[in-house]
């Protein structure tokens, strides 16, 4: 089975890439690739620059490599709410191409913080929005406090409680 992991964050420290690496690590007998979201930068999308520019080759690459996996984990950021602008573009340059952005993949859609609700506002915007796009969401999860669970050294959930809570889910999948 081949695993896609990212975050829905451009931030090169992301502690949702970090989740989503940990999380992907967990399921047994994966091949698995883990996606950069600044490997993706494009310019803030409008129809006309759609009009001069055409379908954006980093969109086609992003769609190639949803569509190369099996099973696919995102751990989204919560900017002010919402998606951040990063990942809020990637969407909109995908749409264009294929509004069936990830292409009837499975998903485990997760999502962390700094602070105690782990990013539940975005999470529950994703879980409303992305079976539009085609996701079939199988599993949701969220890490609230990221800082006091998780280790970061370790690249692990430091919370038992917490952790097997994300095994048990992963287990069900």
């Amino acid at each position: 089975m081949k695993i896609i992991a990212f975050a829905g964050s451009p931030s090169k420290n992301s502690i949702n890439k970090k989740l989503a690496t940990y999380a992907s690590s967990l399921f047994a007998n994966a091949e698995l690739e883990v996606l950069d979201l600044n490997d993706y930068e494009m310019p803030l999308f409008s129809v006309d620059k759609e009009a001069v520019i055409g379908q954006h080759p980093l969109a086609k690459a992003f769609l190639d490599k949803i569509g190369s996996a099996d099973f696919l984990v995102v751990s989204l950021a919560e900017n002010n709410g919402n998606y951040s602008a990063a990942f809020k573009n990637l969407v909109d340059w995908c749409s264009r191409i294929n509004g069936k952005i990830f292409q009837e993949k499975s998903m485990l859609l997760m999502a962390t913080s700094p602070g105690g609700r782990g990013g539940a506002s975005v999470l529950e915007i994703a879980k409303n929005n992305f079976p539009r796009f085609n996701a079939d969401i199988k599993a949701v999860f969220s890490l609230p406090s990221f800082n006091d669970n998780f280790d970061v050294e370790k690249g692990m959930i430091s919370n038992k409680e917490l952790d097997d809570q994300l095994k048990e889910i992963i287990k069900g999948l």
